[in-house]
This record gives C-alpha cells, sequence and structure tokens, in this order.
C-alpha cells in the first residue's frame, strides 16, 4: 500500500502550502479537498488546475484521490460536509450535489486522480423511508456514474455513520444495483469500526469494491470522532496485516480534519505509528 495524507486537515492554508506541508512531512500522495479553500471545481480556472498540478510535480506528490464528499462552499447551516445531499426533499437543491460531482469527476481526470469519493446518500428526512431514499440517490447519481465511465475516473461511494448508506451490506446492495465497473468503495477503516463492523474483518471480503482506504482511529465508545491512528481502539496491526493480505497496491490515505490547528504534528504522529506497526506487523 501507498500512504497518503488529506488535504482536508490544513483548512487554514491554500493549496500551494498544503501540498509543501505534507511532502515535508514524508508522503508521497495527497488526497485533494474538491472544496475551499483547496479547489472548489465550480470556481476553479484553467490556470489554477495548472498550477495545482505543477506544484504537485515540483514536491514529487502524486494525488491519491479527491475528495468530493465535503461541500463548505455551500455552507448548508444544518452540517456542511453532508448538505447538499443526494436525496434532499428539493431536487433543484439535491442537483447542486450531483453537478458537483460532475466537476470533480473531470477535475480528477484533469489532474490525473484516478478516483474520487463521495457521500452515500445523506442523512434521512423524517417519515422518508430507506428504500425510498435509496431510489433518489441511483437517479441522481447515475449520470455521475456515466460521467466517470467516460472519463475512466473512479466514482467511490463512502459509508458512513448516519446517512443512507452506513453499512457494507447496503453498499453492496447499491453498488450491485448500479452495475458499474467504475463504481467502486472508499473503504473508511474509521466508519466501519463506528458502526460495529471491525474492518479488519470485512478488508477481505469487500476488497473486490475497494479501490481506495481511508484510515483514523476511533474511540472505544465507537463515537464517529477522527483520532491519529494509535490513540484509539482500531486494531491497527489486525488492519494493515489483513490491507496487505488482500494483495492492496494502492493509496491508503490518512483523514484527520479535526486537526486543523496542528495538522503538521497529527500527519507526523500518524505516519511514524503507521510505518512502524507495519513493520512490527513483518
Amino acid at each position: 500500500m501507498q500512504l497518503a495524507f488529506s488535504s482536508n486537515a490544513y483548512l487554514n492554508y491554500p493549496i500551494e502550502e498544503t501540498v509543501a506541508r505534507i511532502a515535508a512531512l514524508g508522503y508521497r500522495g495527497m488526497e485533494l479537498l474538491a472544496d475551499v479553500p483547496h479547489a472548489w471545481p465550480a470556481g476553479l480556472l484553467p490556470e489554477q488546475r495548472r498550477e495545482i498540478r505543477l506544484c504537485l510535480d515540483r514536491h514529487g506528490m502524486a494525488i491519491s484521490n479527491i475528495n468530493g464528499f465535503m461541500m463548505n462552499a455551500v455552507a448548508d447551516p444544518r452540517q456542511p460536509y453532508w448538505h447538499p445531499s443526494w436525496i434532499e426533499p428539493d431536487r433543484h437543491y439535491r442537483a447542486i450535489r450531483r453537478e458537483h460531482t460532475k466537476r470533480v469527476l473531470q477535475l480528477a481526470k484533469d489532474l490525473g486522480g484516478p478516483s474520487i469519493q463521495t457521500e452515500p446518500g445523506g442523512p434521512l428526512e423524517e417519515g422518508q423511508s430507506w428504500l425510498a431514499a435509496a431510489r433518489i440517490f441511483y437517479d441522481e447519481i447515475m449520470p455521475c456514474v456515466e460521467l466517470a465511465e467516460k472519463l475512466e475516473v473512479f466514482l467511490l461511494i463512502e459509508p458512513e455513520p448516519g446517512l443512507l448508506i452506513e453499512r457494507f451490506e447496503q453498499y453492496q446492495e447499491f453498488a450491485d444495483r448500479i452495475n458499474s465497473p467504475w463504481i467502486g468503495l472508499n473503504f473508511d477503516i474509521g466508519h466501519a469500526y463506528c458502526m460495529g463492523e471491525d474492518p479488519q474483518d470485512w478488508i477481505a471480503r469487500m476488497a473486490p469494491h475497494t479501490k481506495h482506504y481511508h484510515l483514523e482511529d476511533i474511540p472505544p465508545s465507537r463515537e464517529h470522532r477522527h483520532m491519529i491512528p494509535g490513540r484509539g481502539a482500531i486494531d491497527f496491526p489486525a488492519v494493515l496485516r489483513e490491507i496487505a493480505k488482500s494483495g492492496y497496491t494502492g493509496w491508503v490515505t490518512v483523514e484527520l480534519y479535526p486537526y486543523i490547528d496542528d495538522p503538521d504534528q497529527a500527519g507526523r504522529e500518524a505516519k511514524q505509528f503507521i510505518e512502524q506497526t507495519q513493520a512490527a506487523s513483518v
């Protein structure tokens, strides 16, 4: 596996400084946030896209994935990451999510990113059934799937606690309905743990779907709170062994967006812990 760090921990820094800082920590890959202040695609000129690519090249950095999940730029007061969701009651509002996802796919193509990830539907509205919401999600995401196929960029669904698709079985059911080789799973280790699905027990089973991993620790309470690996309760030796056993050779991105006050230290500690754990597991 190849280790990357997500730029969403660097919301206090412009993209050029973010790339430089992550590279200085020793990471060779970066997950690019397709949102303010880094790469909000609706407002990103062709010249700015080229500058991002040149900046990555100067620092010897590759794009591990593009984060199309977070939408702080819209500034929805309910929750700035989840809204607008794929299943908003207002079709015009959920179209913002759909069109954003199309732009993120094009951004990945332009910058050489192998994949993007999106939210797994969104939170259910009061009185909304899971099946009814899943039908809306399917109808909204299919134009994006068609574009992903055309651009040959993986469109990854990331199960998340509290949203429409929380568990791997739900992901499998939805992905089977879409039935596209360009749809895949963003396997978030911490999210699985929050849902009581110990990630090491699911890695082999989900390997045919997994195109990218997110890595973070979670408290023993299984509360959805991202922590630096090694500070929580996840069995990282088992997780890393299972990833290696699965034959996965792609990117594993450390995602520590709560650590915006000191992202350098968080990234440094995470990298050291993961590399030491890997070495001890050999």
